[in-house]
């Protein structure tokens, strides 16, 4: 007589006292160059190995990495000792920003440290595969390159949107309820080449060390630290960080006045309010409660200072209970934001296609971590990098695209635009350089 096979285990263990592991910060525990990871302030969850794996694309990505992460779950047997967000089972994700088929993908690692308010445990997978840690490597001499959009393409894009979306222009970006798209979102890619193989964890530690309130992601290859939470889901609580309106340091100007003139800015707040009313009008539906701040705050970052503003809010009852509101399903209802996409954002992205001139992959789309009771954070993948060729130890060096941008609206100035993209590429500039 057949026997079935036994479930897959997924044990969650809380990290004893005297265990190094318990103080040791999460980014160095990482064992080898190909982690995920997603880390603020010392707190989050990092993971190695690969238990399973979904490869998606498309424009129903999101509900098809939530049905392949549920039946996942449903398939195996889970002890969990802890029971906080991020033990158990849990999947990072990356998807692509655009619904053309391109990389989207769910990992589930085989070994999760997490640590959340002074609790630290590991979730295991199986019997995970052991190996001996790796020093991270310094990626040497990195030489950088004008991507598949240089600086001077992307300045001629950004003066083009600006003519279309400008007085007598609307009529060439029109969406498909009449109204005239008043912002729409574009970037530019750089590359970059080191003498020396391209460790993700080398990249990660500088990017935690200067950038401590950002999220640390990497997953499959892009790493980066993010300011801006798209969504963050714990049972029928919802939270947001949105950001649009941006300066940037500059010689005898104060941070204190930058935050001043950026608050007094009629083009940055129009830009911040398009994100904001967007974002909230997704996640109306499925809230009884949505808080949206009157006025942005300032959020003063080394290479930045964005307008931001937090949007919290509770689910309906029936939206928590029956999965449609499952964190993966909300991504679907909210991805693209005007924050990276635009307003009206369909005809917004359109005009992407036209002006931008370059595939994004995963750079601006959905990033970060869901657990199986469908809570988790999923940040925006911004000020990041995408390793394209990690080399190999006594080999080639490795290769990687950078990305940034920025929100156009009537009255923005092609070359101010520009200057911003460049000061947003600093923190990964700056990483690879060794700044930590």
């Amino acid at each position: 007589m057949a026997t079935s096979p036994s479930p897959l285990t997924v044990r969650t263990v809380a990290i004893p006292e005297d265990d190094p592991r318990r103080t040791a910060a999460l980014l160095e525990l990482l064992p080898d160059r190909s982690p995920v990871s997603w880390v603020r302030g010392g707190e989050g969850l990092v993971g190695w190995g690969c238990a399973a794996r979904l490869d998606t694309s498309g424009p129903e990505r999101f509900a098809a990495a939530d049905a392949w992460w549920h039946s996942w779950c449903e398939r195996v047997e889970v002890h969990d000792e802890v029971r906080l967000p991020g033990t158990g089972p849990v999947a990072f994700t990356s998807f692509a920003f655009a619904d053309r088929p391109g990389d989207s993908v769910v990992v589930v690692p085989e070994v999760v440290v997490g640590s959340r308010d002074g609790v630290r445990w590991i979730t295991t997978v199986g019997q995970p595969s052991t190996a001996p840690r790796l020093p991270v490597g310094e990626p040497g001499a990195v030489r950088y390159d004008a991507g598949a959009v240089s600086p001077e393409r992307y300045r001629r894009s950004v003066a083009e949107a600006v003519r279309i979306l400008g007085p007598g222009g609307s009529g060439h970006a029109i969406g498909s309820d009449g109204e005239a798209v008043r912002k729409v979102v574009l970037a530019h890619d750089l590359l970059a080449t080191t003498a020396e193989p391209l460790d993700a964890r080398y990249l990660l530690g500088n990017l935690a060390a200067r950038y401590p309130g950002c999220w640390s992601f990497a997953v499959d290859g892009l790493v980066g630290a993010t300011p801006e939470l798209l969504l963050e889901r714990t049972g029928r609580r919802i939270r947001s960080r949105v950001l649009a309106g941006t300066t940037w340091p500059r010689p005898g100007v104060s941070a204190d006045e930058l935050a001043s003139t950026l608050l007094g800015s009629a083009k940055d707040l129009s830009e911040h309010a398009f994100a904001t009313e967007s974002l909230a009008a997704e996640l109306r539906p499925f809230c009884g409660e949505l808080a949206v701040p009157e006025r942005p705050e300032v959020l003063r970052l080394r290479n930045v200072l964005h307008l931001a503003s937090h949007i919290t809010g509770e689910l309906h009852e029936h939206a928590a209970s029956n999965g449609v509101a499952a964190l993966l399903r909300l991504a679907a209802a909210v991805h693209p934001s005007a924050a990276v996409g635009g307003t009206p954002t369909p005809a917004a992205v359109s005009l992407i296609g036209r002006l931008e001139g370059m595939d994004r992959g995963r750079y601006s789309g959905p990033v970060g971590w869901v657990d199986d009771a469908g809570n988790g954070e999923l940040g925006i993948a911004l000020r990041c990098a995408q390793i394209e060729d990690g080399g190999s130890p006594g080999g080639a060096g490795g290769r990687a695209r950078l990305f940034a941008g920025g929100g156009i609206v009537a009255g923005s100035d092609p070359d101010l635009e520009v200057a911003e993209a460049a000061a947003k590429m600093l923190p990964v500039r700056e990483a690879l350089d060794g700044l930590g």
